[in-house]
């Protein structure tokens, strides 16, 4: 019960941080020196038995909020500013918002009651052969594509003046801020590294548990794991992102926050935390750069390293499949 209090109150206690940074950035410059002191002190969390995780969330918290006044705020006035509104934009009804919005709620809403294992085992019970299990991930993955990319391409192509180009597929902002994505991802694997040997990280991943049963299990896996990543990415940092930039310019990018935050529910409290922090800078991104290749690419290199370094505490390859 005492660490549920304490998450909760490290959650809230963090919201409104931000919040108060956010809402009033000068109030963020005197507490400059005093978050890096608390920068210290939260590390120091890391030797306490069972606060690791604590001192990986309070410490990208704190990183957020020392940048957040001369990074993201800039950003967010960027995006607001090269957003081209005509002036009637604000405060009317939008076609396009109203159907991107529905499409979202349609879409997760497919997913939850169809695209899930559960529904898989349902129409196709076990039978032993030798991909069943594969396959419920093939199922999976393909709900994503249906629901993420092929539901909302076929809506952008009945709504007028959308045209899907625009939705963030261009690779030209990708190769041009190739450097700050490959930085994102140096700055979580030291986290990818420590989380890698807990226990729950080895009961969680891979969520194939038999790729380690044959090199072709663990290509074929990785390869579904890939393709749903960027279907999700398009989805979340693409069609929502432009559906709703017109209206809301940057402000787009907290209201992604919350159905992407809820996808990660049942997942470790920690990464779900997490969504919150990276959902923030690869929509930040996606909306810079007008690219979702980056968020592919750093959602590919994670998810892979992570699932390579759960191997490690498999049996070999061809042995039995991961406990």
């Amino acid at each position: 019960m005492t660490e549920v209090a304490v998450q909760g109150v490290t959650v809230i206690a963090a919201l409104m941080a931000i919040a108060l940074i956010v809402r009033d950035p000068e109030f963020f410059t005197p507490l400059q020196q005093i978050l890096g002191g608390a920068c210290w002190l939260v590390v120091q969390l890391r030797w306490i038995p069972g606060l690791w995780w604590l001192a990986m969330f309070l410490g990208w918290v704190l990183r957020l909020g020392l940048g957040v006044g001369e990074i993201a705020i800039d950003q967010w006035r960027a995006i607001d500013a090269e957003t081209a509104r005509d002036p009637g934009d604000a405060g009317t009804t939008s076609l396009t918002v109203l159907m991107v919005l529905v499409t979202v709620a349609a879409s997760l809403t497919l997913q939850e009651y169809l695209g899930g294992h559960d529904t898989y085992e349902r129409l196709f019970p076990a039978d032993g052969s030798y991909y069943w299990e594969l396959r419920g991930f093939a199922w999976w993955s393909g709900w994503r594509v249906l629901g993420y990319v092929l539901v909302p391409m076929l809506v952008l192509a009945c709504l007028p003046g959308q045209r899907i180009r625009d939705y963030h597929v261009s690779l030209r902002g990708f190769f041009r801020h190739l450097w700050i994505y490959a930085l994102l991802f140096g700055l979580v694997l030291p986290a990818v590294l420590l989380a890698s040997r807990t226990r729950l990280f080895r009961e969680t991943y891979p969520f194939y548990r038999m790729a380690n049963r044959s090199y072709a299990d663990l290509v074929m896996w990785e390869a579904l794991y890939a393709v749903q990543f960027l279907a999700l990415e398009f989805f979340f940092r693409g069609f929502l992102l432009q559906g709703l930039r017109r209206a809301l310019g940057a402000n787009a990018i907290f209201v992604m926050l919350v159905p992407y935050c809820m996808i990660h529910f049942g997942k470790p409290l920690p990464e779900t935390l997490g969504a919150l922090g990276a959902g923030l800078i690869l929509g930040t991104l996606a909306m810079r750069t007008r690219s979702i290749w980056g968020g592919v690419l750093i959602h590919v290199g994670v998810a892979t390293t992570m699932d390579v370094l759960a191997l490690r505490g498999c049996p070999p390859f061809g042995g039995s499949p991961c406990h």
